[in-house]
């Protein structure tokens, strides 16, 4: 492999690390909420895009970074891009209780750590 691929590689897990705030058991816990399940958007009625990632970073955080895939990487820039996205996005006001905020859970951030 390459160096450049390598550093990218390097980068990509530290960024996810920076963006994904929540614990592997704080995201379980929150994925199994109604509010969870509430936001997002789906591919016909079934679970929503966010919510079936937020599963597999609960997974992506359980891993030595050895073992991660170059699909797991992959997967690892789409949560970095959509919270830097998101972030932006931010309502004004109490977000606490907010589509905005549960929508950035499901990807494993929390707005209000």
């Amino acid at each position: 492999m390459s160096g450049k691929s390598d550093t990218s590689r390097e980068d990509t897990v530290k960024e996810f690390g920076e963006a994904v705030n929540m614990t592997p058991s704080s995201l379980r816990k929150w994925l199994d909420t109604d509010d969870s399940k509430s936001v997002g958007q789906s591919d016909g009625g079934g679970e929503s895009v966010g919510h079936e990632s937020g599963r597999r970073i609960v997974k992506l955080l359980d891993k030595k970074k050895s073992d991660l895939t170059d699909d797991d990487i992959a997967h690892m820039r789409k949560v970095v891009g959509y919270v830097h996205r998101h972030l932006k996005q931010k309502p004004s006001g109490d977000v606490t209780d907010t589509r905005w905020r549960y929508s950035l859970m499901n990807w494993g951030h929390d707005p209000k750590k």
